[in-house]
């Protein structure tokens, strides 16, 4: 179980986070969300013991990280952003290493050690020198430091970042196979990453804590009662176009460019309590265009992110140029 309560942190006049309020139980996989300099590490940070709360209380499996910083802490694997290893150390020994500072006792390191190296994937690699590394092994072998004390709890940090897709790929399946029996607060900026492992979000801005939900509860209270289509049409064109976004109860339509030759696909997001999908199929049918796919979508949690930390689309774009 973790759990803050009131947290903050202040830097001299600077609020880093501020009254911060909520509860993971055992077994939940949850993601922190946030903008860069949001306040996500300071978080984790606190919640580690690596940094103390300014005011208010974290604690992990009923510790106090402040006042029995010990016994939290035994309760935890921490992967933080940067992969904390020693390059020359071979991974064995890096291992062996993190299991003595863990406390792990000396009759159960060697089976331990075995245990996270064959859940981190690292057979191939045991007794290469971690500097030698490739990034995505070392990201591992981190991670495998991080469980070689067998915690009920992970705290993970960017667990992916600055891998490569097919490295993303598995220490994302990694990250849900460990899930099955331990909980996981996992805090990033990637918004595929929250979706792909993770059954609950906390969106944090500027410090403080804007959203605490099940991502699919979000996601449909973003969209509301609003029907939202998207449709591919073959041989569409200015006239249909006018046409559909002329419909009764459509709000708002956007047509962009498709890969497959010749198609157009169009978004539209109908009124509140509004069906006008039929009306949809009628029009392209009879404008003489082919329809090639209709479907209902919702709000992404990109849109959700954007409207809970105020930035338009815009914005966005040149906060990632």
């Amino acid at each position: 179980m973790i759990e803050a309560r009131n947290l903050t942190k202040t830097y001299g006049p600077n609020r880093g986070v501020r009254d911060i309020t909520f509860r993971i139980e055992s077994g939940d996989v949850v993601g922190l969300l946030g903008p860069n300099g949001a306040g996500k590490s300071t978080t984790i940070k606190m919640l580690t013991g690596y940094l103390p709360p300014t005011s208010g209380v974290a604690l992990v499996g009923g510790f106090d990280t402040l006042t029995r910083s010990i016994d939290a802490r035994r309760r935890i694997g921490y992967l933080p952003e940067n992969a904390p290893i020693y390059p020359e150390l071979r991974v064995e020994e890096y291992l062996r290493y993190r299991a003595a500072l863990k406390e792990v006792p000396s009759s159960a390191r060697k089976s331990k050690i075995n245990l996270a190296i064959a859940r981190c994937r690292l057979e191939p690699v045991r007794k290469r020198i971690s500097g030698h590394l490739s990034k995505g092994y070392k990201q591992r072998l981190a991670l495998a430091g991080a469980l070689v004390a067998d915690p009920p709890i992970l705290i993970l940090d960017e667990p992916t970042v600055g891998l490569d897709p097919n490295q993303v790929f598995e220490m994302r399946a990694l990250i849900r196979e460990l899930s099955e029996n331990r909980t996981i607060f996992l805090s990033t900026h990637i918004l595929p990453e929250v979706e792909a492992v993770c059954s609950r979000v906390l969106v944090i801005n500027e410090g403080s804590l804007v959203a605490d939900e099940p991502i699919g509860r979000l996601l449909r209270n973003a969209s509301g009662e609003r029907q939202r289509v998207r449709v591919l049409v073959r041989g569409g064109g200015p006239a249909l176009e006018k046409a559909v976004a002329a419909l009764d109860g459509i709000e708002a339509f956007t047509a962009e460019a498709s890969p497959e030759p010749g198609c157009i696909r169009y978004k539209m997001e109908m009124r509140e309590g509004v069906d006008a999908r039929d009306a949809i199929v009628r029009t392209i049918i009879n404008s003489g265009a082919a329809l090639l796919e209709l479907e209902s979508t919702r709000a992404s949690l990109e849109e959700v992110f954007g409207n809970l930390t105020r930035l338009d689309p815009a914005s966005r774009a040149a906060g990632a140029a």
